[in-house]
């Protein structure tokens, strides 16, 4: 004898080997386990989301081709693809305001493999605005960064008397539910601009939906409506050949493309901003590693001097952040809209 007592054993039932072989088993795994978990806490990140991405990646834009949100995607496709070696090819999916790009988009495999180019609509006005929505931008969406902002602009026709946003106001106001103003479409961040300025200024002017911009534009020039509020961008070659008049912008500060052009909140409406912008979003529950390394990755080519310059051509100002940062963005966006539409009255559609 070793010294060791000695035990009868009992039958060996199929039921007692099963029992027996499992706690063998856990013993014998408890040592790896604990070991695998240490050296685990002690490695950097996993080295699968080192090596993202390893294949294509899907850029998804919820807006057509040529406008300016697919515009600022290819760049941003382009330079992310040359960083990373492999190609990442722009998908457009648009319809209903970006929410049908937004739906395909959360339905996608949470890998790193599909990418959703988030934005104002889809995200920060829909879920107020819709009465059924298929997707929760909160539940189905992981924030990667906000990509960049840009203002509206209140133009109107040359023949409008109002010379000024202030004039434009007193104008309104002496002649309730006279004016009206045309956007792209209903629910989009142009027609909550107005509505805001309606609420903060204590207006009545009567929204026109078109379907585009470029037809509400088309309208303001040819003078059946008297106003509109468009994006910078699209509005930017009309005010410069003097077809409609700029009376607004509606960032906090004025765009070195029209310096001459005040902001709402430097005359008529102290804090008054309103821009339209961009942002990178993931489906939920992708790795947060991959998601920590797109942020680094499209933060540096947003800060560079390529895309600083190509952005000011397009009027948009690149600002980028934490994901952190841009969750908390989306959340104050949601609620801030959610009050002016309420506030506005517009209906759920």
């Amino acid at each position: 004898m070793s010294g060791r007592e000695h035990v009868t054993a009992p039958p060996r039932t199929a039921a007692w080997r099963w029992h027996a072989g499992t706690a063998f088993a856990r013993k014998a795994r408890a040592p790896l386990l604990y070991a695998m978990t240490t050296i685990a806490g002690l490695m950097p990140a996993p080295s699968w989301a080192q090596a993202y991405p390893a294949k294509p990646v899907r850029y998804i834009v919820p807006f057509p081709a040529a406008a300016s949100p697919d515009i600022v995607a290819r760049l941003l496709a382009e330079r992310l693809g040359r960083a990373w070696g492999q190609q990442v090819v722009v998908d457009n999916r648009s319809g209903a305001g970006g929410t049908l790009g937004a739906a395909y988009a959360a339905r996608a495999p949470a890998d790193g493999y599909t990418l959703f180019q988030c934005n104002i609509a889809s995200s920060a006005i829909a879920t107020s605005l819709y009465a059924k929505m298929p997707y929760d931008h909160q539940r189905d969406f992981a924030p990667i960064t906000r990509i960049g902002l840009t203002p509206n602009v209140v133009v109107v026709h040359p023949s409008m008397p109002a010379r000024s946003i202030t004039a434009f106001i007193a104008y309104a106001r002496a002649n309730p539910g006279k004016l009206s103003y045309g956007t792209s479409a209903a629910g989009t961040s142009s027609q909550l601009t107005m509505e805001l300025l309606k609420l903060t200024a204590k207006i009545d002017v009567v929204h026109v939906a078109y379907k585009g911009a470029p037809q509400a534009l088309s309208d303001t020039v040819g003078g059946q409506i008297p106003a509109s509020v468009q994006t910078a961008p699209a509005v930017m070659p009309t005010i410069v050949g003097g077809r409609v008049r700029a009376l607004g912008v509606t960032s906090l500060k004025r765009i070195s493309q029209l310096p001459d052009v005040p902001t709402l909140h430097e005359t008529a409406l102290p804090g008054f901003e309103a821009n339209s912008w961009y942002g990178l979003c993931a489906p939920m529950g992708t790795p947060a590693p991959v998601l920590d390394k797109i942020n680094s990755d499209l933060t540096t080519v947003l800060r560079s001097a390529e895309i600083q310059r190509r952005f000011g051509d397009l009027v948009i100002l690149p600002a980028p952040t934490s994901r952190d940062e841009f969750a908390r963005f989306i959340a104050a966006e949601t609620s801030r809209w959610a009050g002016v539409i309420k506030g506005a009255g517009i209906a759920l559609q």
